[in-house]
């Protein structure tokens, strides 16, 4: 979130951000309504002093027996008094329109972030291993998993519907032991602390990190009952009505709990960032990192028929996530150890990768600067995404207010926040299935999984 005097002193380098970005310039609008909200503050603050001055007067006309003047200021102070309640609203539209119109724009990129429209336009930065041979055409995942007898979406989709897979036997295990791998290897060697943190959060958390407003659509919130309750008798009013009344009843009820309501996290960056809002670190305890292994939800709105079978692009899927909290200064060297910490999680696994910078166009709300690093699916044929590793700058330390104080000031300052995924697991047990599989139909466990198997070396069809 930028602070509309930043850009009242920089308003060519911001609207350059902006056209970088592919967005329109947005300086002058800001600034017109930074003078409105001045505006607005500006009259309140002299009906304020005009009363106070007028209610001296009036003493003073009361001591000199003036008494039509002290009549004429009583009836000035009460027509000041009237007229608080339209300035005091004016005031709080005018910070109401400036404070929506600045959540809404997007973190500027750095500058040696690529130029580009699109996905299309991303460089590689370098590609790690070497993609393996088959001496047979080699299969998706879903139709080795399907096959194994260990995959099953016929039932998930029963249970809840498209986008969801139950797991089964050895593959719910390597799964498992995948998230567990990852989380020794970033705890054990990278430095970070294991964190365990809730995965239902306010509305205020996901409006910290930048999920909101911009990814509304994107997320699952959750109601409950016990709201239901307090809420104007709603709960009453919906019995007995039939079942499309009352959904359509629960989505006006979900409006009226906009402020208040819950979400299920689409990544763990959210909870994990937001331990330190409304915090002032001391500079000695920089950086802070730390790691969580979570179910991750997300509605994926904007994907309609993208990757429709297999387990890439789900409802409900296991992540573990990299936070850090640094300094101005540090934030880009720690960046770029982030990407190396999700870089080994593939090269421990034998998985060959490439590395990408997102260009301008493909960059997410809250990032300055984008890697993302994509595993090579045989089944495919191509590089798929499967971790994407972002420096924010002090974007969202703003949103949450989290500062900190350097060594030896008085003042604070912002934090800088960084996040990537260490990696998703649901993708890496995609890329496992597919790197490692046999002609038939097994699938071998990579050693750097094997202590976490019970000793089993390969996954075969279920009996």
């Amino acid at each position: 979130m930028y602070d509309i005097k930043w850009i009242r002193d920089n308003p060519d380098v911001f609207d350059k951000g902006r056209q970088r970005r592919g967005l329109e310039p947005l300086a002058e609008k800001l600034l017109a309504l930074d003078d409105a909200r001045r505006a607005a503050i500006a009259k309140l603050q002299a009906a304020q002093e005009r009363r106070n001055a007028a209610s001296k007067e009036i003493g003073q006309a009361m001591a000199a027996k003036d008494f039509p003047r002290a009549d004429a200021l009583k009836g000035e102070v009460a027509e000041l008094k009237t007229s608080f309640a339209t300035f005091e609203a004016e005031e709080r539209d005018a910070i109401t329109a400036l404070d929506k119109a600045l959540a809404e724009i997007p973190n500027l990129p750095l500058e040696d972030v690529p130029y580009g429209k699109d996905e299309n336009d991303n460089p590689e930065l370098r590609r790690v291993g070497e993609p393996p041979g088959f001496s047979f055409q080699p299969k998706e995942h879903f139709d080795i998993g399907e096959a194994l007898g260990l995959m099953d979406f016929e039932t998930a989709t029963k249970i809840s519907g498209a986008r969801f897979v139950v797991n089964k036997g050895p593959l719910a295990r390597l799964e498992r032991a995948l998230g567990a791998f990852m989380l020794d290897l970033h705890t054990g060697e990278h430095g970070y602390t294991e964190v365990n943190p809730p995965i239902l959060v306010r509305g205020e958390a996901m409006f910290g990190t930048a999920q909101l407003p911009k990814l509304e659509e994107d997320l699952f919130w959750a109601i409950s009952g016990e709201n239901f309750h307090k809420q104007e008798g709603l709960w009453e009013e919906t019995e007995g009505m039939a079942t499309l009344d009352l959904q359509l009843a629960l989505l006006g009820f979900e409006t009226k709990l906009r402020k208040n309501r819950f979400g299920l996290i689409p990544t763990a960056e959210v909870p994990l960032t937001n331990l330190v809002r409304e915090s002032i670190l001391e500079e000695k305890h920089l950086p802070i990192r730390v790691t969580a292994c979570t179910p991750c939800f997300r509605a994926e709105a904007g994907s309609a028929g993208r990757d429709t079978r297999g387990m890439i692009r789900q409802h409900q899927f296991t992540k573990v996530e990299l936070v850090s909290i640094t300094t101005p200064e540090n934030s880009l060297a720690e960046h770029e150890r982030m990407l190396g910490c999700a870089e080994e999680v593939l090269k421990r696994l034998g998985l060959a990768y490439r590395v990408v910078t997102l260009c301008t166009g493909d960059m997410g709300f809250a990032s300055q600067k984008t890697y993302d690093i994509e595993v090579w699916l045989p089944g495919q044929d191509r590089y798929r995404e499967i971790s994407s590793v972002s420096v924010c700058g002090d974007f969202q330390a703003r949103r949450m207010n989290a500062r900190y104080r350097p060594e030896g000031a008085k003042v604070t300052r912002f934090i800088h926040t960084l996040n990537g995924s260490g990696v998703a697991v649901g993708r890496a047990l995609v890329a496992v299935l597919e790197n490692y599989q046999n002609e038939d139909g097994s699938v071998a466990v990579p050693d750097a999984l094997r202590p976490y198997m019970g000793g089993l070396t390969k996954i075969e069809q279920a009996r």
